[in-house]
């Protein structure tokens, strides 16, 4: 291939403005070639310092003018442009498509230096021309998350669909002002190629369609409580975006999974919960068996002094007293009839303390219930809800639940069931050396 000269001047045809350089540059006795030589140094020097000064002018409009006429405004969208950086895309973008006008009219003797000259120009303007679109994008991302209605949905997903999109179509069109083939050829050959796209697109496919989804089906919003034990997961939603959902435990540490295990796996959403206003306590106090029986009257006269009990007791008085009336009930056996028995009474104060509790949701279930006996004992649950969610209130009001409830069980003659201790074992072998001892002895 014979190299081609681009000073080469010979039968090309020159713009006026590089005429009259060269016939001025002549004057001074330089050689033709040098001359063309010094023509084009010098006209590209006068053509950056135009640029350079039509940067300054710009900036200055853009940055000063405009910049403070924005803050100045109540308005909060006009902010976003200068905190994404509209502006200075803008700017940058008026003034690659200035230097695509003139640079190459400046060098119109050389159309080998011009077609690639125009080449790389053309690709900076669609260069520039995304980064605007792009930050005109975030802008508006910006201001739907300004509403109420959007400040939950994973508006970043849609960002980033759309960010594919234009990347994929400005590729398109760099790709055929470098080979100089039509846009439509290069499409036609990715078709082959639609495989192989498939697979290396695969995540952000599925991220994409599980975006959707998500939005549509309002599964997760970004500040959700979500759980999932699989990946470590148990705090709030912070981001959900293309690829991935960022999630905040509440240990501080932050992990993300693909945004398609949203589909894919099993998660545990907590927004019902805080929605509802109230959290579920469900905790059991095991009873210890053994500690279970019928009250005496002279019991059950002390546990009248108990004001939240006493109505309770004085109206089961009169509904056992005339029941065993009724079916002539023989008194010399407990068993006999009906009698109330501490765990009974326990129960009922456990409710009756619990619905005069004003940290307790009186709108949602409430119950206290025996479970089925276990090697534990009796389990007597509590299931109700706190009248608020946070987590911190949460626990101090189950906490001062249980603490009253336990200290208060005593009084009814019973006991809490919990394992033998190391001094429990000692007490025991103690008691039964003496009795081994006092056998002995006698």
């Amino acid at each position: 291939m014979n190299n081609v000269d681009i000073l080469d001047m010979t039968s090309k045809q020159t713009g006026a403005l590089y005429d009259w350089t060269l016939n001025l540059i002549e004057q001074t006795g330089l050689s033709d070639r040098l001359a063309h030589v010094v023509t084009s140094a010098g006209l590209l020097i006068v053509a950056f310092l135009i640029l350079y000064i039509l940067d300054m002018i710009i900036s200055a409009v853009f940055n000063s003018i405009l910049t403070k006429i924005i803050t100045n405004t109540k308005t909060k969208w006009d902010d976003l442009l200068i905190r994404n950086k509209s502006l200075n895309h803008l700017s940058h973008f008026i003034l690659i498509v200035v230097a695509q006008q003139m640079i190459p009219f400046i060098f119109i003797g050389f159309p080998d230096f011009t077609a690639g000259l125009n080449k790389f120009l053309s690709i900076l303007v669609i260069l520039s021309f995304y980064m605007l679109i792009n930050s005109l994008l975030k802008t508006g991302r910006d201001i739907l998350r300004l509403s109420k209605a959007f400040v939950d949905k994973p508006l970043d997903s849609y960002l980033q669909v759309t960010q594919i999109f234009f990347i994929f179509v400005i590729g398109t069109l760099i790709f055929s002002i470098l080979t100089g083939n039509s846009p439509w050829q290069f499409l036609v050959s990715l078709g082959a190629a639609s495989a192989i796209l498939m697979l290396v697109f695969k995540d952000t496919i599925l991220g994409f369609v599980a975006s959707i989804q998500v939005s549509a089906n309002d599964s997760v919003r970004v500040g959700d409580w979500i759980e999932m034990p699989k990946y470590g997961v148990d705090g709030d939603v912070l981001e959900i975006n293309l690829n991935k959902v960022k999630v905040q435990n509440f240990d501080k540490t932050i992990v993300s999974v693909p945004t398609y295990t949203l589909l894919s796996d099993a998660f545990k959403n907590y927004r019902g919960m805080q929605d509802s206003g109230g959290r579920r306590i469900k905790r059991a106090i095991n009873i210890k068996i053994s500690s279970i029986r019928y009250l005496t009257d002279d019991e059950i006269a002390v546990l009248k002094k108990i004001q939240l009990l006493a109505p309770y007791i004085a109206t089961r008085e009169e509904e056992i007293q005339a029941y065993n009336q009724h079916t002539a009930a023989d008194d010399s056996m407990l068993v006999n009839g009906r009698r109330m028995t501490n765990v009974g009474l326990f129960r009922a104060y456990i409710g009756a303390y619990a619905r005069h509790n004003p940290d307790i949701h009186k709108g949602l279930t409430f119950m206290v219930r025996q479970l089925a006996p276990n090697e534990h004992g009796l389990p007597l649950e509590l299931y109700m809800f706190t009248n608020g969610t946070e987590w911190a209130f949460f626990e101090n009001t189950m906490s001062d639940l249980f603490d009253h409830l336990f200290a208060a069980i005593k009084y009814f003659h019973l006991e809490v069931f919990e394992l033998p201790a190391a001094d429990d074992l000692r007490h025991l072998l103690s008691e039964k050396n003496s009795v081994v001892d006092r056998q002995k002895n006698s």
